[in-house]
């Protein structure tokens, strides 16, 4: 216990360290963005630490998450959706019609070409129908105002509403996933999970009118959880406390807001870890752990791996998707271009293996850690190698090692994770 404490104190001194050298205001935003990391790592160490499912698409569901943003809390825009709401409902509705019924067909039907055939014909008259209504539904609503909208927008609710609402849209294309894939073998649920989290950036980049596209969504006149900076800019009050504290308003709004943020984030982040320690500590838990560590022998017990695998992936994606619907919240802004595989994927693996895998303290303080790392170097990695290269004539091997000092948050990152698989193969706090 010692020993843990001593880790997150020594991290705890990094941020203060930030705020001390570097500003208060970069301090938090690293800290908020380090504790919404550590929820996702939390979410992939369900999985994989509790049931060993190597899961690389935690950047789609994050997506997700961030969607449910945009649906529930955006602006709405009533001339997007006259011009073709209902025919973009309807064709989703064909879509996963024509669906259910090719399941249907398939555990119904005896095997053979008949049912070969019946499932095409199904298919394919689907397939065309669905894009019949679809097609000029979407057309008609990206064509409205494309410049400013050129979506249906949101609901126009409350943001706290939307976090859970992400939480679910992950859950979902969770269970849809896990009925598909759970049965591959890990390297293949792995390779299976990463190309949907592709297929579902690539949708949300090139269906306009559900969330713009790369166009973004800026969601600066949502229902903010916390006040606006400008606001409290013009509160007389913050005024006040700001004249008698001799502080800068600018500059203390911009801090208020983020200590602010920075409670929620804590709230959920304690309630995550509240359930998740009552789960891995309960019958279920061990339970789960069992079956991760001998799936034959769980199987022999008379348990359901498969189902039980699938209960744990669609847990962890949505805990994925809270979090990716928090950062949402917190840029203000949807834009699937930022989602890429290295930032909302293998970043939190790192945290969840530099953390400890199958320990919950251990996924948090590796989120804090890592995510600390990840945001101070890209600050501090030109200053450095700009010290280290003023004594050298200037010429090309300069000017190519200050324009790497971008790529030195992957180094720090590769050196880190090396001695911590050599040094603690388990992590910094492993499992009990």
């Amino acid at each position: 216990m010692s020993k843990n404490l001593s880790l997150f104190a020594g991290v705890a001194v990094l941020f203060v360290l930030t705020g001390l050298f570097l500003s208060w205001n970069q301090s938090l935003y690293i800290l908020n963005f380090a504790l919404l990391s550590a929820i996702m790592a939390l979410g992939v160490n369900m999985q994989w630490g509790y049931a060993g499912l190597f899961n690389t698409g935690v950047m789609g569901f994050a997506a997700l998450g961030g969607l449910g943003v945009v649906l529930v809390s955006s602006k709405p825009v009533p001339e997007g959706w006259a011009a073709g709401g209902p025919g973009v409902l309807a064709g989703l509705a064909l879509g996963a019609a024509t669906i259910a019924v090719a399941i249907f067909l398939y555990r119904r039907m005896a095997k053979g070409h008949a049912r070969t055939l019946a499932l095409l014909a199904v298919l394919i008259v689907g397939f065309f129908a669905y894009r019949a209504v679809f097609d000029p539904a979407s057309e008609a609503i990206e064509a409205f105002n494309p410049s400013s909208a050129g979506n249906m927008g949101g609901l126009g609710l409350p943001v706290l509403l939307s976090w859970p609402v992400g939480g679910l849209l992950a859950a979902i294309a969770a269970w849809a996933i896990g009925k598909t894939a759970l049965g591959l073998r890990s390297d293949y649920l792995a390779i299976a999970t990463l190309g949907i989290a592709e297929i579902v950036i690539a949708v949300m980049k090139n269906e306009d009118w559900l969330a713009r596209g790369v166009k973004m969504v800026n969601l600066t006149e949502r229902a903010w959880p916390v006040p606006f900076e400008v606001d409290l800019q013009q509160n007389a009050r913050f005024l006040e406390l700001a004249a008698n504290w001799s502080f800068d308003p600018v500059t203390g709004s911009s801090i208020a807001v983020k200590l602010i943020y920075m409670v929620l984030i804590l709230a959920v982040l304690a309630l995550v870890i509240f359930l998740s320690e009552r789960a891995l500590n309960s019958p279920w838990g061990r339970m789960m752990r069992a079956i991760r560590d001998n799936e034959v022998a769980a199987m022999a017990m008379g348990k359901h791996v498969t189902r039980r695998h699938l209960q744990i992936f669609i847990l962890g994606s949505a805990v994925i998707g809270v979090a990716g619907a928090m950062m949402t919240s917190m840029d203000g802004i949807l834009n699937p271009g930022t989602y890429n595989p290295l930032r909302f994927t293998f970043l939190i693996w790192v945290m969840v293996i530099v953390g400890g895998s199958g320990n919950n303290w251990g996924a948090v303080l590796g989120g804090l850690l890592i995510g600390w790392l990840w945001l101070i170097v890209e600050t501090l990695g030109p200053v450095v190698m700009g010290g280290l290269t003023s004594s050298m004539a200037d010429g090309a091997l300069k000017a190519h090692l200050i324009d790497s000092a971008q790529h030195m948050r992957l180094l720090t990152l590769g050196v880190i994770l090396l001695l911590v698989l050599r040094f603690s193969p388990r992590g910094l706090i492993p499992e009990k």
